[in-house]
């Protein structure tokens, strides 16, 4: 069976295993969720309505059964909140969120493969000490508060990106990426300063290779052993981080457009949570899930096109 049809089944086991934790943890959470979604003043009989609407009148394991069906035909249910099928919800959403992401992951590799690189170099010299002084600072700046003085800086004192808000692709391109930048680098940055630690170690570590020793006995100079030889080693651990760390500010993108004011499913599933719409959550709590996994089997394929000696049969 071939590598991928391989990989892609696996990917079916582990929704399974996060949809059941979901499920069940939102059904035990302590409170009645109708008696909560309508507020302590609600009438009985409206509670009584509320709950048989959600189905909380019959058996856990009724209502798990039937879910996983539905989930199973792609149907991921109707909001209460919003009175609308949760798959139009996150689709209509998934795209501010996968472009927040992805320009954030565009960020950060573009700061952490030179200034790691130059890092490696220059082991332990003055620019070696300042990259990871710097790489540390944006380790413990918060998300949020750099969202913030990316805001006061250059929104507020200095016009020149929008404050808040989103513009579609297909609407306007050019307002597309206006829109993204500083959302994208306050996520970017803290991503940078983790991915720049790593290139930097991963550097090192390749370049007291027998391999590079040799190439340079050779007369090689330092350029081509680094562009043919250590860099496509060296990318192997990195680019498993940066998969996971693109997979992880999907999660992660929830702040930022609470900062940024972006309808992102981050923000659909924080409104899902405030609301205790548990069919929204549960939705996006899935949503997620399937994307991590499917970024997973992409950084696996991507192994076999840095490393030739990596081969998948």
């Amino acid at each position: 069976m071939p590598f991928v049809v391989r990989r892609l089944l696996a990917v079916a086991p582990t929704v399974l295993v996060v949809a059941t934790v979901t499920f069940i943890a939102l059904q035990i959470i302590p409170g009645d969720i109708a008696q909560i979604m309508l507020g302590t003043d609600a009438r009985p009989e409206d509670v009584t309505l509320l709950r048989r609407e959600l189905g909380l009148d019959r058996p856990l394991v009724i209502r798990y059964v039937e879910w996983l069906g539905n989930l199973a035909r792609g149907n991921l249910g109707t909001s209460i909140s919003y009175r609308e099928p949760v798959g139009r919800l996150i689709a209509a959403r998934l795209p501010v969120t996968y472009s927040v992401a992805i320009a954030a992951m565009l960020i950060a590799i573009g700061i952490a493969l030179p200034l790691g690189i130059a890092a490696a170099r220059r082991a332990w010299s003055p620019f070696d000490l300042t990259a990871l002084v710097g790489s540390q600072i944006g380790l413990a700046v918060p998300t949020f508060w750099m969202g913030i003085l990316l805001l006061l800086g250059f929104a507020a004192a200095l016009p020149i990106f929008p404050l808040q808000g989103y513009v579609a692709l297909t609407r306007d391109p050019v307002q597309w990426l206006w829109h993204l930048v500083l959302p994208a680098a306050a996520l970017g940055v803290e991503r940078a300063a983790a991915l720049t630690r790593l290139v930097r170690a991963a550097f090192l570590e390749e370049l007291t290779r027998d391999y590079v020793r040799t190439a340079r006995g050779k007369g090689l100079s330092t350029r081509p052993v680094l562009r043919r030889h250590v860099l496509r080693n060296a990318l192997i651990p990195v680019l498993t981080v940066a998969g996971l760390q693109l997979g992880f500010l999907l999660g992660g993108t929830i702040v930022v457009e609470q900062v940024f004011g972006l309808p992102g499913l981050g923000r659909l599933l924080l409104q899902g949570i405030y609301s205790r719409d548990l069919v929204v959550v549960q939705g996006a709590v899935i949503t997620i899930a399937i994307t991590f996994a499917l970024l997973n089997l992409l950084m696996d394929l991507l192994y076999a096109a840095i490393d030739p000696r990596i081969a998948y049969d």
